[in-house]
């Protein structure tokens, strides 16, 4: 009785393309982030004091409070604005379509710094915008250096990042179950709610996640727009590198953002929330195919 052996299968040539990005995601990602992580741990010995420090010192839990909640009022502001964008996209005709989809892009197009300058000079002290509100009565408003105005630039900042998943669901759903719930007697709102939200909750979420952790570790904006006394994690931990010479304190600070932005991600993808880039442009293709 002879016994045959499957053969091994060979590995693919098409695997070996991935190796120069996995060196280079190793090299500018997991190389710095072992660092930070061994020196936030006290090598070569072993504390877990820096981790600790991080909810003692009074600062930290602070600062990660007001950018929790900042980032937390710009995902919602993003929502309102984007999803109601999104979903008059996937309305309008083709031509008219490409035009709300280059306005979208236009903030990819320009520099962060110029958009975040453009922010200066309409919120400063006796600018466009606090005229306005003198205008109407409001003289003790303030907009640069307060949490506020660094919320208001960064919902604009970061809006894109809620339309393009948004976009990229609401383009895939079939309108058709929308007419027959109609057909059945159900009211518009009915349909919306127990139709239409469902299908797009994938995008919502990812675009929910996408903006929220983008706003965690948000730096250009509230270092030009906000102050130090109403600093956000990323201005902490760029305060704990350049001045304070922390390396520990800040490496801790750092895996513990970390922590949270792979959490919050993890729970994305248990509900199924996916990012992609070119699913906007297939969700085009399929609606403009029917």
């Amino acid at each position: 009785m002879t016994t045959t052996t499957r053969p091994r299968r060979a590995p693919r040539p098409s695997w070996l393309l991935l190796i120069p990005a996995l060196g280079l995601l190793a090299a500018v990602l997991l190389v710095p982030l072992g660092q930070s992580l061994l020196t936030s741990v006290g090598a070569p010995g072993f504390t877990l004091e820096h981790y600790a420090a991080l909810f003692t010192d009074g600062v930290t839990l602070t600062v990660l409070g007001r950018t929790v909640a900042t980032a937390a009022i710009v995902t919602a502001v993003a929502f309102l604005l984007g999803y109601p964008y999104a979903y008059l996209m996937t309305r309008v005709g083709p031509r008219l379509r490409g035009v709300l989809l280059v306005i979208v892009l236009i903030p990819f197009w320009t520099s962060v710094m110029a958009r975040n300058y453009a922010w200066i000079v309409l919120l400063q002290r006796g600018g466009p915008v606090q005229s306005v509100f003198e205008f109407f009565g409001a003289d003790d408003i303030a907009f640069q250096g307060s949490v506020v105005g660094v919320t208001v630039a960064m919902s604009q900042v970061l809006l894109p990042f809620m339309v393009l998943p948004l976009f990229s669901s609401l383009g895939g759903i079939d309108r058709r179950l929308l007419l027959a719930a109609r057909g059945l007697g159900s009211s518009p709102l009915v349909a919306f709610w127990k139709i239409y939200w469902p299908l797009s909750r994938g995008g919502v979420v990812s675009g929910l996640i996408l903006v929220f952790t983008l706003s965690l570790g948000f730096y250009v904006t509230p270092a030009l727009l906000g102050s130090p006394q109403q600093s956000l994690i990323a201005q902490l931990l760029a305060q704990r590198t350049t001045q304070l010479l922390d390396f520990a304190g800040a490496g801790a600070l750092g895996i513990l953002v970390l922590v949270i932005t792979l959490t919050l991600v993890a729970w994305a993808n248990r509900f199924g929330g996916t990012i992609s880039a070119i699913g906007a442009a297939a969700a085009t293709d399929r609606k403009e195919q029917r």
